[in-house]
């Protein structure tokens, strides 16, 4: 008896007709991407949940600054809210040191120089000192209920430094007419 040759198993063959065309299946490049996009959202929304908090403990908005304000209603129409900082700066020249101490923070208000009038009208401020801050090309500032004795001081703005935050060095923004004092 003659010996049969072990079957041979062939490779399939491709059926052309069968062919996955490329937009109907997902690679794992494309998966890998879509979960690393959904992971990256949810990270986000926790990180921007988790850090923004409007209690008084941490003034993360402007609203809750105007809302701190005093007469509050009166500084947003007349000028801005503020964060006003009162300490001291003792510096001895020998030896050369400084020393400050522990800033007091409290909620203020900056008023407009056109609007400088309603302090005079209240009868807050004379008339003398209504002009010489004028003079100088200052406004004021107060701290405390236009009503009950209020800390009112004749203030300057600083422009010097400028805000780094607004205007980046090297930028060519110019400031807008909103924060004209």
């Amino acid at each position: 008896m003659a010996r049969r040759p072990p079957p041979r198993y062939s490779e399939p063959r491709s059926n052309p007709s069968r062919s996955p065309s490329p937009g109907s299946n997902l690679n794992y490049g494309t998966i890998a991407l879509f979960g690393g996009i959904f992971v990256l959202g949810i990270g986000v929304g926790i990180g921007v949940s988790s850090n923004a908090s409007f209690d008084p403990q941490n003034v993360a908005s402007r609203e809750v600054i105007d809302k701190s304000a005093p007469n509050a209603e009166l500084c947003v129409q007349y000028g801005a809210s503020a964060i006003v900082t009162d300490m001291r700066v003792f510096i001895t020249l020998n030896p050369f040191s400084v020393f400050v101490t522990q800033p007091q923070m409290q909620p203020g208000c900056v008023l407009r120089r056109s609007n400088m009038n309603l302090l005079e009208q209240k009868r807050l401020i004379s008339s003398d000192q209504a002009r010489d801050c004028r003079n100088r090309m200052n406004t004021f500032g107060f701290v405390g209920s236009l009503d009950s004795k209020p800390s009112i001081d004749c203030i300057y703005p600083n422009d010097a430094a400028g805000n780094l935050f607004l205007n980046p060095p090297g930028s060519v923004n110019p400031r807008s007419e909103t924060e004209n004092f």
